[in-house]
């Protein structure tokens, strides 16, 4: 008698022979393993040997013809009381199987607060330890296949996944220089997971981290203010650009050129009020007195140095070249005129007062 198995399907891990249960065995009989095989040898009950590639023959205690015999007079009938099954355990690595998570789970992400990811990989594993399996997980059960167990290893690389990551990362937007180093990890901690069932991790891929579609929006937003950088700026060329544009189309397509052209130019009326304002308050801002008493620069309209707290009461005006100074400062702080100088009439030479417009002394008119 030869003992032999074929997995035709590919997806069986551990096949006995016989299905239905154990069975009596001639002596002698020979058992063929594979080399992508083992074989666990059980006999009245119990594992005798886990046999490697190669031809084997049986010893059993079932002689055919004077077993049953024996069995029948002593009220067995024609089934021996000596039984055997082999269990053919498939060593070969199974590949594709997939994990991933079936519902979102909670991340704290340290820039956009709390968001639920969604993970998917794949993974590689293959029986490490066959009597071990057949005694853990299989048990008396007589074909075996990999879609058994499958569910229960996803869920097992789920959560710890869902461990390293509360551990490890701080936001999403790192993710993607990091998944080799989270496969390594999560294949790291999963290995004895596996390993107290005689099973062995081979490779472990994670293929995409996400998060719902909502989140993925926001981040594509960000993404492109950040690739606009200044709105103002932004809003100025793309104005710039619609009127070229339109002139272009005004010069190629006549009519419904010209049309387009108006209506680009009515929204431009709309928008061109604010660019003005915008750019009058950046000059505004621009504007700048410096304080007489620690040299400080503060905004034209300050009434106190933001530094040391000097009160201005007014600007002086430089008459040369217009620059806002500190009421008491006595030169101009951008061209160094003198600010308080008396001024002269330059027909007769006598001081004027301040913003005289004739001279008191001659009639002659200033300025």
């Amino acid at each position: 008698q030869v003992i032999e198995w074929f997995d035709q399907s590919g997806e069986e891990l551990v096949h006995r022979i016989p299905e239905e249960g154990s069975a009596e065995t001639n002596w002698g009989s020979q058992l063929v393993v594979r080399e992508n095989q083992a074989a666990v040898f059980f006999r009245d009950g119990k594992a005798m040997d886990v046999l490697g590639p190669g031809r084997h023959t049986l010893s059993t205690q079932n002689l055919p013809i004077l077993t049953k015999f024996i069995t029948s007079k002593i009220g067995f009938g024609d089934k021996s009381p000596f039984r055997v099954e082999v269990y053919f355990v498939n060593n070969k690595v199974f590949t594709n199987l997939r994990w991933g998570t079936r519902d979102p789970v909670a991340f704290r992400d340290s820039e956009l607060g709390l968001v639920r990811l969604r993970a998917f990989g794949n993974y590689t594993m293959k029986v490490k330890s066959p009597l071990l399996f057949v005694n853990t997980i299989v048990g008396t059960q007589g074909i075996y296949r990999s879609e058994q167990i499958h569910e229960y290893l996803k869920d097992v690389i789920v959560s710890r996944l869902n461990d390293l990551l509360g551990e490890t990362l701080d936001t999403i937007f790192n993710l993607p220089k990091v998944y080799d180093e989270l496969g390594v990890a999560v294949k790291t901690r999963v290995s004895g997971d596996f390993d107290k069932y005689g099973l062995e991790l081979i490779d472990f891929f994670v293929q995409s981290i996400t998060p719902p579609e909502e989140v993925q929006k926001i981040i594509d937003d960000r993404s492109a203010m950040g690739a606009v950088g200044d709105m103002g700026k932004f809003m100025q060329f793309k104005a710039a650009k619609a009127m070229g544009d339109a002139a272009k189309s005004e010069g190629a397509g006549g009519a419904a050129g010209a049309g387009m052209g108006v209506g680009v130019g009515a929204g431009l009326g709309m928008m061109m009020p604010g660019m003005v304002l915008g750019a009058m308050a950046q000059g505004a801002a621009g504007a700048k007195v410096k304080c007489s008493s620690c040299g400080a620069e503060n905004p034209a309209d300050a009434k106190f140095c933001h530094k040391c707290g000097t009160q201005f009461a007014g600007g002086v005006k430089c008459p040369k070249c217009g620059n806002l100074n500190d009421p008491a400062a006595k030169f101009c702080a951008n061209c160094g005129n003198a600010l308080n100088a008396a001024s002269k009439c330059p027909n007769c030479k006598a001081e004027l007062p301040a913003g005289s417009k004739f001279c008191p002394n001659c009639g002659a008119k200033q300025g």
